[in-house]
């Protein structure tokens, strides 16, 4: 009787063991914030992985990865191969897709339940809300407040939580110095109001993003009211960053308001007589929004892919690639660096919902311009 009773008391402190080592290899035991943030999650549908280990020990079953990004081809091989190096267990392939009919696409076979080509899609803040029910309830959000996903939470929607922004664009001002004075370009946005700039003395995009981009900072009234003067200065209405740059380095036109600072930059590269200004507040948008789809074969892997987009490793190579197209939120990309200090207007999560609504209002003060630039 004894011997047994000595038995089931080694059995028992055994089995106590395994079970504490069990619960220690993924962490939720040891950390009662970490336990607490996995029950809520998971009371809320979230699917919720309590440490790093876990994410890479699913990951490594997997084996695979299959990526929808946006990001350009130039850049998602080096991304891709980097992401091997670090995790060599993965067979990870990269593709980009871009092109609101190819955006159209995806989102139909995911509602027809087909979409079972890719783990990690690009998410078009277009059509956000439509993304959403097909994306994997992952709470990065949670997992991130917590340590286990190393990614900075404002790169993260906090509502919807299974959305990450791997990259930014500031708006900014371009102009050739050859023809004009860097000293004659404002120091702010209301200087375009200026008679001297009125009749075709700048280039304007009809797709307002970047005036729209500063109502986080203004307001939407104010907003609103300072694109219906833009209009009335008869600037020159254009469509795309690409073409109005050419234009600008053939001195056919000499200002563009607004550009996305990082295409800019790589045209500055280039030629010399291109230079650029940024004026307060800076109208800063997140994008490049990513997810784990919902019926992803590899969901664990797109975890990790996600997680080294965000990290400066990741952030690195699309600085150098896209170019200096990295986030402005990750501390030591280009844009961050330039943004330091400044007075920001960033269409963030609260305002990303919105965008379309307040460039809809921004079109409708410009008097719906058609382009005309030759």
């Amino acid at each position: 009787m004894q011997l047994m009773f000595r038995k089931l008391v080694y059995l028992s402190i055994f089995a106590l063991a395994s079970a504490l080592g069990s619960a220690g290899a993924y962490g939720a035991s040891a950390n009662p914030n970490l336990t607490k943030a996995k029950q809520e999650a998971e009371a809320k549908g979230f699917i919720f992985a309590a440490s790093q280990e876990e994410i890479i020990a699913n990951a490594k079953k997997e084996g695979k990865l299959r990526v929808m990004g946006s990001l350009g081809a130039q850049t998602l091989k080096p991304l891709s191969e980097a992401f091997r190096k670090k995790y060599p267990f993965i067979d990870a392939q990269a593709q980009e897709i871009a092109g609101t009919d190819n955006y159209v696409r995806m989102i139909q076979e995911m509602k027809a339940g087909i979409a079972r080509n890719w783990d990690v899609n690009y998410v078009a803040f277009d059509m956000y809300p439509e993304y959403l029910p097909y994306q994997k309830k992952f709470d990065i959000f949670g997992m991130a407040q917590q340590g286990v996903l190393q990614i900075p939470q404002k790169m993260i929607d906090p509502v919807n939580r299974h959305v990450v922004v791997v990259a930014s664009d500031l708006q900014a001002v371009a102009y050739n110095k050859k023809n004009i004075a860097p000293e004659k370009i404002p120091n702010n946005w209301e200087g375009f109001l200026r008679e001297e700039f009125s009749g075709r003395k700048f280039m304007l995009d009809i797709r307002p993003k970047d005036v729209a981009s500063l109502v986080p900072a203004w307001g939407l009234e104010k907003t609103v009211e300072f694109a219906r003067k833009l209009a009335a200065q008869k600037p020159v209405w254009i469509r795309g960053n690409s073409r109005a740059l050419t234009m600008i380095q053939s001195g056919e036109y000499n200002v563009l308001v607004g550009p996305n600072l990082s295409v800019v930059m790589g045209v500055e590269k280039k030629d010399p007589n291109i230079a650029y200004k940024i004026l307060e507040p800076v109208p800063t948008r997140l994008n490049e929004a990513q997810s784990v789809l919902g019926a992803a074969s590899n969901p664990y892997a797109g975890l990790l892919w996600l997680e080294f987009l965000c990290s400066p490793a990741g952030q690195a190579i699309i600085d150098q690639y896209e170019p200096y197209g990295a986030s402005m939120l990750v501390a030591g990309t280009v844009q961050e660096k330039i943004a330091r200090g400044l007075k920001l207007s960033v269409i963030d999560w609260e305002h990303v919902t919105k965008l379309e609504d307040y460039q809809k209002k921004i079109t409708e003060a410009y008097g719906f311009p058609r382009a005309d630039a030759k």
